[in-house]
């Protein structure tokens, strides 16, 4: 057999999608699988994003430019600006999604064998677009006792070394759901500019915040220009998670103009896409309300199903749509895999994520699980009902 790169057998699977063919299977046996494993929002996409598509009249549906259209660039920074966050278009890259302007930070910031710093748990992919390039991933680890707070800058500082590059956040983070202060912000601020190293943060739930809490960006915080790096989707703002369009934000113009280097070999992101991700712009805040209003009830709803279920800890969500569960259980991949295999209840059952794959440190996240509370508020009571049944089952086995 020919060779496979080292590289390629060293990539992750995805903790949210390798157990995707347990579920088809039973779905194919007749089984109904509630989904809780992926944060595909059932929010309708708006309107005016779809119609933009329908009713444009493109003759030859060409490239873009590689850096995206200068009308959807400008809209952007139209967008950030009303979120008090100053940008040009120039500053702004147009990516494939959130995942490609990731992709993009990391080539642009480190070579083989360098370090990036990201409070765990964290995003799975950032271990395969971390693996993909060569870098190194060092875990600073919060904890579900602290609600997965932003650990002391003590515990960034004894791992920075000259090898480190950047200190990666999500704000509001998946999986946890937490949602970083304007302190908390403020340290990370302060630290990445004395070691001369670059803060990079995943904004892509921006929008929704909850509890009255608002969210900080880091290129509100002043002197930052040089080091802070946004990257940002409209997946999960308009639930246009098919749209594929995300992008790199930053003042710093060497991080600018690598980046669209390695833009320029994919040639351009999808013109339909820009399409329609311009015309969300102009979706009103009262769509927000609704969806903001809607998310709170169904986290509160989650977390007073999973208390009534004994032994369960919980991370309490303040932003994003996703719940860190702790289960009393051992391994919870192997219980989400015996959910799909052999546990029905009424000729249902649950999907999850086993929280394993979203931490780098061996060991950590085995009998925890990642929620997406993404769904109707029946289908999250129902859901946690097969899942305090099932605990019962896969205990007493």
């Amino acid at each position: 057999m020919p060779y496979i790169s080292n590289k390629g057998l060293s990539m992750p699977e995805s903790p949210i999608r390798k157990l995707v063919p347990y579920a088809e299977k039973a779905k194919k046996e007749g089984t109904k699988v509630i989904h809780l494993n992926i944060g595909q929002p059932d929010i309708k996409t708006p309107q005016i994003a779809l119609d933009a598509v329908k009713n444009n009249t493109i003759s030859v549906l060409e490239y873009s430019r590689t850096e995206g259209s200068e009308a959807y660039r400008k809209k952007l920074a139209s967008y950030y600006a009303k979120n008090e966050i100053h940008v040009r278009a120039q500053d702004i890259i147009v990516t494939t999604g959130g995942s490609e302007a990731l992709s993009f930070t990391m080539g642009s910031i480190a070579d083989t064998n360098d370090e990036i710093i990201i409070p765990e748990p964290f995003y799975a992919n950032y271990n395969g677009f971390a693996t993909a390039m060569g870098i190194k991933v060092v875990p600073v680890i919060s904890k579900i006792d602290d609600n997965f707070a932003l650990p002391p800058i003590e515990e960034f500082e004894k791992l920075i070394t000259p090898r480190t590059k950047a200190i990666l956040i999500c704000n509001p983070g998946n999986p946890t759901g937490y949602l970083y202060s304007r302190a908390e912000i403020k340290k990370l601020a302060a630290i990445v500019k004395k070691h001369n190293i670059f803060l990079v943060a995943d904004e892509v739930y921006r929008e929704f915040t909850y509890d009255g809490q608002e969210h900080y960006s880091i290129l509100q915080e002043p002197g930052m220009d040089e080091h802070a790096i946004i990257v940002d989707s409209v997946s999960k703002r308009y639930s246009m998670c098919g749209a594929r369009i995300g992008c790199l934000v930053s003042k710093n113009q060497e991080i600018i103009k690598t980046a669209l280097k390695f833009a320029q070999a994919r040639l351009s992101p999808p013109t339909y896409a820009q399409i329609a991700s311009e015309a969300a712009l102009e979706t009103p805040q009262s769509y927000f309300d609704e969806v903001k209003k809607e998310y709170v009830e169904r986290r509160n709803i989650l977390i007073k199903e999973l208390e009534k279920i004994d032994g369960v800890k919980i991370g309490r969500p303040q932003g994003a749509f996703y719940c860190i569960a702790e289960l009393p259980l051992e391994n919870s991949d192997d219980f989400a895999q015996w959910l799909l295999e052999e546990f029905r209840l009424d000729g249902e059952t649950v999907m999850v994520a086993p929280a394993e794959g979203f931490y780098a440190t061996e060991g950590l996240g085995l009998n925890q699980i990642r929620i997406a509370y993404v769904l109707d508020k029946d289908s999250l009571i129902r859901a946690v009902s097969i899942l305090r049944e099932a605990l019962k089952t896969y205990k007493g086995q």
